[in-house]
């Protein structure tokens, strides 16, 4: 009883603890350098653009959520501009 109780602590764990978004794109120094999930073409080429533009270090993740169709999140060291740029260039209708 205990080692399933202990499973079942370590699974739930692994379940609440890992982020799973389903759409990732890692930028360093104004390019990109990984991308995970089925991204729009035209998304990663104006993401692309705007990181050459402003040469931005840092990520963009997409979770699909239960009260809105997908929620967008960019880390704090894309600055304020670029963050509204990619706002909006994404495609929320393609996401529903």
């Amino acid at each position: 009883m205990e080692y399933f109780l202990a499973g079942s602590f370590i699974a739930l764990f692994v379940f609440i603890a890992i982020d799973r978004p389903i759409l990732l794109i890692k930028f360093k120094d104004g390019e990109i350098i990984k991308t995970r999930g089925k991204i729009p073409h035209g998304l990663l080429h104006d993401c692309a653009e705007i990181a050459k533009r402003n040469p931005i270090t840092g990520t963009v993740k997409v979770y699909r959520n239960r009260f809105k169709p997908v929620k967008l999140v960019i880390s704090k060291s894309i600055d304020n501009k670029a963050q509204q740029r990619i706002r909006n260039v994404f495609p929320y209708k393609s996401f529903k």
